[in-house]
């Protein structure tokens, strides 16, 4: 198994457990948040496939993008299921330009993010991308704790 299989496999394995959190939330709870200044339910999972986006786009720059137009910020906060539907398409375009680099690509190509306060090999920044979803998992699952709303079970 080459070592993109193995990145694929893991961003797949994050985001099947990501699904099953959004999912499981209550449609009445996904405006919910813990205080004034933090991103509702809905919001948080608007942000981890909005950035997922934004990630590719910067991989394929070589770095943060200078101006970002998102597709997304058009698109009306509906539901979880409409929000995985209308970010797929760039899902599958991500996975699609992460399976098309070599070994040596993960080694060598830089991502130069120093705008805020990073430079790393594609490989790491590759790993960063699936952290950055996981930790909004965890966010998410402290929301529904917080709300004393039943969590569904991901370690399966």
């Amino acid at each position: 198994m080459k070592s993109t299989d193995l990145i694929i496999l893991n961003f797949e394995e994050v985001r099947r457990r990501s699904m099953k959190v959004w999912t499981s939330i209550p449609s009445e709870y996904l405006n919910w948040k813990p205080d004034d200044q933090a991103m509702s339910c809905i919001e948080m999972i608007r942000h981890v496939l909005e950035s997922e986006h934004y990630y590719h786009l910067a991989i394929l720059n070589r770095g943060s993008l200078k101006s970002f137009a998102s597709p997304f910020e058009s698109h009306p906060y509906t539901s979880v299921e409409r929000e995985i539907e209308f970010a797929t398409p760039y899902r599958n375009a991500f996975l699609e330009t992460v399976s098309s680099f070599e070994q040596s690509d993960l080694e060598n190509i830089k991502i130069d993010r120093s705008d805020v306060g990073y430079i790393r090999t594609l490989g790491d920044m590759l790993l960063r991308i699936a952290y950055h979803e996981s930790v909004h998992t965890g966010q998410l699952l402290d929301y529904l704790r917080t709300a004393e709303v039943p969590r569904i079970r991901i370690w399966d």
